[in-house]
């Protein structure tokens, strides 16, 4: 199991001379049509050290890629120099408190690469829970070919309902190595390095989690492929790690086992914490014929034939709305029924085009005010179907579930050599 999740020389500032407020920047797939709260973010940082000058986000992605990933390595460098301070065989407890109260708990450390497959019907350890798109790949690679460094934004999840890995870690913390409030409503991080020994309890925890018996007790079978880490945030920048591994394989053959980028930095959350929650991603169609397009949704789902839980799905449009009832779908969420369809029907409707948005008011804000414009709304995942579903199913469609908004989404913080 070590090979898999183990500790990491991981890198952080010394946060007594450095304003962790400003040093610590949500990920950089968030707000990527916002540009104001990156202005924002920059205003507000300064000349302090920060994480945002050791990101790309987003949003300027296609602007000058080239000249702001040379200027990102360089100053990635400098931190090296300057700022970060390495702890050595490390993992990290963590505990976020989010709006409202709530506390996210999580444990840092690194996983193999060797270990995981974003790839259709893969059957590693790690897997994706959503479709790779592949062309979201090569620009994240870009930015990490050539980094000496590296930050996770990647929260992957367990299944492990009797809390046997992460939870008993709150009553043997370690040392505080950070504990701050994060910039623009992010909340509260605090974290704690671990003794060798509760690293240990860890990871031995983790390896009962797949085990014969309990992939029977959690999924009905015990011949099932063990998968231990869904990927729960962050699908695509794992995947472009995994991504630029594969280019050194290329080079370098077997001497690439022991190269750093073989393995990325992840954060860890129980799939069970109670202050864990998914939001549904609903999708809305724009530039449709309503009427074809609930009649064609109506057509398609009377011909499934497959064994999962009977579904509804409700269409909106204008003053409009019916719900359609799915009674042997083949995918084991609505949201897969949904997007099948939608995949095919985009196919052979030029000029129709769908977006994901959370929230069903907003959904039904943009279906009253556009012509041409259906909304569908359905169930959202529990979050104890996740495991099951990608087992059974593979990854989900893209913009399946959210964890959280986009302000709860992991902050970069830690930082670890990837290169030798």
């Amino acid at each position: 199991m070590d090979s898999i999740f183990s500790n990491a020389n991981i890198l952080l500032p010394d946060f007594e001379k450095t304003d962790g407020k400003r040093w610590a920047v949500v990920a950089c797939d968030q707000y990527t049509s916002d540009a104001d709260y990156w202005k924002t973010a920059a205003d507000f940082v300064g000349d302090a050290p920060s994480t945002l000058r050791l990101m790309l986000p987003e949003i300027f992605l296609g602007k000058d890629d080239a000249a702001r990933i040379q200027i990102i390595h360089k100053e990635m460098e400098k931190a090296l120099q300057t700022v970060l301070q390495e702890h050595k065989d490390c993992m990290i407890y963590l505990e976020r408190r989010l709006e409202g109260g709530k506390i996210r708990r999580g444990l840092i450390g690194k996983v193999d690469l060797e270990a995981y497959d974003y790839n259709k019907g893969s059957t590693s350890l790690i897997r994706a829970t959503e479709g790779t798109v592949l062309e979201r790949i090569p620009p994240r690679v870009a930015v990490r070919r050539g980094a000496p460094l590296e930050m996770p934004h990647v929260l992957l999840l367990i299944d492990d309902p009797q809390k046997t890995v992460i939870e008993p870690l709150q009553n043997s913390r370690g040392e505080k190595v950070y504990d701050f409030d994060l910039m623009a409503g992010g909340g509260h991080v605090c974290g704690f390095a671990l003794s060798q020994e509760d690293q240990k309890k860890a990871t031995c925890a983790l390896s009962k989690l797949i085990t014969p018996k309990a992939m029977q007790e959690k999924y009905g079978s015990a011949e099932l492929a063990p998968l231990l880490f869904a990927v729960g945030d962050g699908n695509h920048s794992l995947a472009s790690a995994k991504a630029y591994y594969e280019e050194i394989k290329a080079k370098i053959g077997d001497a690439a086992l022991s190269h750093p980028a073989r393995y990325a930095l992840c954060e860890i959350n129980n799939l069970h914490d109670e202050d864990l929650e998914f939001e549904p991603i609903y999708r809305v169609v724009f530039g449709a014929d309503p009427e074809d397009l609930t009649n064609a949704f109506r057509a398609a789902v009377s011909k499934l034939k497959g064994n999962a839980k009977p579904q509804t799905v409700t269409l909106l449009w204008k003053n409009n709305e019916e719900t359609i009832a799915v009674p042997t779908p083949e995918k084991q969420l609505p949201v897969g029924t949904v997007q099948v369809f939608l995949d095919d029907y985009l196919k052979n409707h030029p000029g129709v085009h769908v977006d994901y948005i959370h929230g069903t008011d907003a959904v039904r804000r943009l279906v009253a005010g556009g012509e041409g414009t259906v909304g569908f709304l359905f169930a959202g995942m529990e979050k104890d179907e996740l495991f099951r579903t990608v087992i059974y199913d593979g990854a989900l469609p893209r913009k399946t579930f959210s964890m959280g908004r986009a302000q709860d989404k992991r902050f970069y913080l830690e930082c670890r050599k990837i290169e030798k």
